[in-house]
């Protein structure tokens, strides 16, 4: 059986369920109004009560036992004929009483029965029971039977299209549901797939297509000795790639594969300072020595400030760049500026990885922000702002 129809049947057995038991309880209480039966019907009456709610009781464990089900009408059947015994005209409270059991304790089979032709059938002998006996003890005890058999035949109508209705509606609902939920899983693995494609494009324009273009620049600016540790740098991490390894920043040019919770930014930086001095770029720290961030948000912070500080030694033409950070309760903020060339910012084309990706997507992926001020002949600055 799939999930989608035993979902629908544990729904139509807990209906069946608390329309029963109501009935049933109501019953109880107007067949406890005192001069309603005589003390021994009452206490066969409670018998027959108590075995018709512990029945109803169970339908939502035994969807497959039909024995409660007719456990059920059986009960019902003889609660109602049992007040033939009295031979005198029923008190208002019995007639109540039976008007519940014959409309509803009974009928709630009817929500469990309308799903297979057998169930029809069988719900057709129950009704026809039900209504025979309702009948009969009206007419012998002389109470009033049009109004009484009316409710009890709306009763069963609708609690049988009430059974038809959910049997119906609960699968196509659950189906819809089943379906959204797949075009969720699927949108979402597209995401990542998505987001896995651009988190490897800014890894290899970081590293390997740095170093790249340097040697294609045979080295320019940079000694031979940066220029060789670099390369075993991105050697080791390709190396951790092609092992099915998903490497860890750290810092830019060093990736390793050990989580860290938190860093402090003061026993990073100086790191990053040392690689770009080491391929002729001066960078002056300013500001804040000691900022505490937590490990994904300072791996994102320190690749597009190193980002920053690899476009200043290519494009500015000077060998020197100030870094200032500051921090207030909510943010740390990067502030890199120089005094070269600059360039104007309305011609960064789309899709250039060194600013559009390796910066502003990748702090705005951990919450954070960049902003760029150039102009020609004034140098730049750049803004980079991420969350404590």
């Amino acid at each position: 059986m799939s999930r989608i129809q035993k979902e629908r049947d544990r729904l139509l057995a807990t209906t069946a369920r608390t329309v029963g038991l109501t009935a049933t309880v109501t019953a109880l209480l107007c067949l406890s109004v005192p001069g309603t039966l005589p003390l021994p019907l009452y206490f066969a009456s409670l018998v027959l009560l108590v075995c018709m709610g512990y029945a109803q009781f169970q339908l939502p464990a035994l969807l497959r036992m039909r024995l409660w089900l007719w456990v059920i009408v059986v009960a019902g059947v003889a609660l109602i004929l049992i007040h033939l015994l009295p031979q005198h005209a029923l008190a208002p409270s019995a007639v109540s009483a039976v008007g519940v059991i014959a409309a509803a304790a009974i009928p709630s089979v009817s929500v469990l029965g309308s799903t297979s032709r057998a169930s029809i059938a069988q719900l057709v002998v129950a009704a026809v029971a039900t209504v025979l006996a309702t009948v009969s003890t009206l007419m012998v005890t002389g109470s009033r039977m049009t109004e009484a058999l009316v409710f009890v035949v709306a009763g069963w109508v609708a609690l049988t299209a009430t059974g038809i209705w959910l049997s119906r509606t609960v699968p196509r609902t659950l189906k819809r549901i089943s379906t959204m939920s797949r075009a969720y899983r699927v949108e979402r693995q597209a995401s990542e797939t998505e987001a896995r494609r651009r988190q490897g494009a800014r890894l290899l324009h970081d590293t390997v297509l740095a170093t790249l273009t340097l040697l294609a620049h045979s080295g320019v600016g940079v000694s031979v000795g940066a220029l060789r540790e670099q390369a075993a740098e991105d050697a080791a991490l390709l190396r951790q790639l092609r092992l099915g390894f998903t490497p860890d920043p750290s810092r830019s040019g060093d990736y390793r594969l050990k989580p860290v919770e938190e860093s402090t930014l003061g026993n990073t930086l100086e790191s990053v300072k040392q690689r770009f001095r080491r391929m002729g770029l001066e960078v002056n720290w300013h500001g804040s020595g000691q900022v505490l961030l937590p490990s994904d948000i300072l791996d994102a912070f320190l690749l597009a400030l190193a980002e920053c500080l690899e476009n200043v030694r290519r494009h500015s033409g000077v060998n020197e760049a100030h870094v200032t950070i500051t921090d207030d309760e909510t943010t740390v903020r990067a502030m890199v500026t120089d005094s070269g060339v600059g360039f104007d910012v309305a011609s960064i084309q789309e899709g250039r990885l060194g600013f559009t990706e390796s910066i502003v997507a990748r702090l705005r992926d951990v919450g954070g922000n960049a902003r760029l001020f150039s102009s020609p002949g004034s140098g730049t600055t750049v803004v980079l702002e991420v969350p404590k």
